[in-house]
């Protein structure tokens, strides 16, 4: 099953981190695989965001989410609900002295052919979009 995990410290309040990553609408600021992204509702369980990526051979696919968990400064989780690959991802958040540490988390259970073909391929695009927690504290960093 390929997965990935990362935590880093963001030197912002929780308050100020949560509301930047439990809004997907963000992800174009520190994502650089997302080509578009709209919400559609509210913030909150259940709330689904229409999203394209880049795919492989330069083609641009969907990978439309679904909030399945959302705690106001502690835990925002989703689910991929289109594309080929479906993962689900998981932030968490905790106060660290006088930022935040957050934790980013995917996973995906992949059978047959998909298990063959794509499972190195999808460990690497996970291993990339958590090391992107970088860029995500650089744009929160910079901010006033």
């Amino acid at each position: 099953m390929p997965s990935a995990s990362r935590s880093i410290l963001i030197n912002r309040p929780v308050s100020e981190v949560f509301t930047f990553f439990a809004d997907a609408e963000n992800d174009t600021h520190w994502r650089t695989g997302v080509k578009e992204i709209k919400r559609e509702g509210e913030l909150g369980v259940g709330v689904r965001y229409r999203q394209r990526v880049s795919g492989s051979g330069g083609r641009t696919i969907a990978a439309d989410t679904e909030v399945t968990a959302y705690e106001p400064n502690r835990h925002v989780a989703f689910r991929v609900t289109a594309g080929p690959v479906r993962p689900s991802g998981d932030y968490t958040f905790e106060p660290s002295g006088n930022g935040t540490k957050v934790t980013f988390t995917l996973g995906v259970e992949l059978s047959g052919l998909k298990k063959f073909f794509m499972s190195k391929a999808v460990q690497k695009t996970m291993n990339a979009e958590v090391a992107g927690l970088d860029r995500a504290k650089t744009v929160l960093e910079s901010r006033d």
